[in-house]
């Protein structure tokens, strides 16, 4: 049967503000809640992409939803082409600036792009891609922050049996190297020797200070430092990653292909993890993961581990997904994680549906 050829119709957006059952507590701020921005993409041929966003800061939604409804606006009636979108959407924002909103727009209607056409092709995404359905190694990223040292051995052991885990994310940066390794030790008494520790600082060091804390932890037999300096010092990243055994994570705050690229060039990091909502959407991911490929630099992801579930089912590096339910409560049926394994499930599109009901409780006003 052949696929209707999708049009753009119009766009509807609602922001939802979801309780974390752990509250983050990083460097990086406190949340106890976290917004999501909801995308329905309506087509003149009845087909709905749908999509989220995790922009972090409730007040964002009053400057990134409008965004989203121009630039579909200016696509009315015009096809849903996402990679041909991806750059006249671009380039229409070109004149206030690549990064920070204008690419999370851009990557929130891709996403829903890319989902409304699989679903057209009565395909799963990864298979419209050219993959398969299958499983994707996964680690708990649902909690293990910068909370009470005591704590962290009772979590460790509920984040592992959420899906039978061997893997976790662990937030470092403390006050002190003694409860940096005291977090360590608290963790592996759950999880045992075995358990692979994902370190990451949230951009909290300096460059100095990260040198030292790093050197000190590098014989912990630690999986990654993730981000220990702010994100676009690629100079410092690369000495990083020129002097410590233990790998070099980066790469959730990379805006489009262009910068993964510059920090490779420079060798800023062994690892790289790009984040969907500042990449590019499912468009910019698949430019990001032919030049990790052309480098063989091993890449997972950060959030959305719906729509990156298919995606690493194409991704020639294919690393680690970085799994949290925190899109669980609006999210109609959400994916199955078992052993450790996201696994990708047979439905047209990316998977993504609402909880009508879930999405009325926690609707936020615009």
């Amino acid at each position: 049967m052949k696929s209707p050829l999708l049009t753009y119709k119009n766009v509807k957006t609602r922001a939802v503000l979801l309780p974390l059952k752990r509250p983050v507590v990083s460097r990086v701020g406190l949340f106890k809640d976290w917004p999501l921005i909801l995308i329905d993409l309506e087509t003149n041929e009845g087909v709905v992409g749908r999509a989220y966003l995790e922009p972090y800061l409730a007040q964002s939604i009053h400057y990134i939803m409008p965004a989203i409804h121009d630039l579909v606006a200016a696509l009315k009636d015009k096809p849903v082409s996402p990679v041909e979108n991806f750059h006249t959407n671009r380039k229409s924002l070109g004149l206030v600036g690549l990064q920070g909103v204008s690419m999370i727009a851009v990557s929130g209607i891709d996403m829903a792009c890319w989902d409304a056409l699989a679903k057209a092709a009565h395909l799963p995404l990864a298979r419209m891609l050219g993959g398969s359905l299958g499983s994707v190694p996964a680690y708990n990223s649902n909690g293990l922050w910068l909370t009470p040292i005591d704590t962290l051995e009772e979590e460790a052991e509920e984040l592992i049996t959420e899906g039978n885990f061997t893997s976790l994310k662990l937030r470092l940066g403390r006050a002190t190297l003694a409860e940096d390794l005291a977090a360590i030790d608290a963790v592996r008494r759950a999880g045992g020797d075995s358990v692979n520790l994902m370190c990451d600082f949230n951009q909290g060091q300096t460059l100095a200070n990260a040198l030292q804390r790093c050197h000190a932890l590098d014989d912990q037999g630690l999986y990654w430092f993730e981000e220990p300096i702010a994100y676009d010092a690629l100079d410092g990243y690369s000495q990083l990653t020129r002097e410590l055994q233990t790998p070099v994570q980066l790469g959730e705050n990379f805006y489009g292909p262009r910068t993964l690229q510059e920090a490779l060039t420079v060798k800023a990091g062994d690892y790289v993890m790009p984040d969907l909502m500042r990449i590019g959407g499912v468009t910019g991911w698949l430019h990001s993961a032919a030049i990790a490929g052309a480098y063989g630099t091993p890449m997972s992801t950060h959030l959305y581990p719906e729509v990156s579930a298919h995606l690493m089912r194409v991704t020639e590096t294919a690393h680690w997904l970085e799994w949290q339910d925190w899109a669980n409560a609006i999210l109609a049926e959400p994916f199955p994680i078992k052993d450790g394994l996201i696994m990708v499930p047979d439905r047209p599109g990316t998977g993504i549906n609402w909880n009508e009901e879930a999405v009325t409780h926690y609707l936020m006003e615009a």
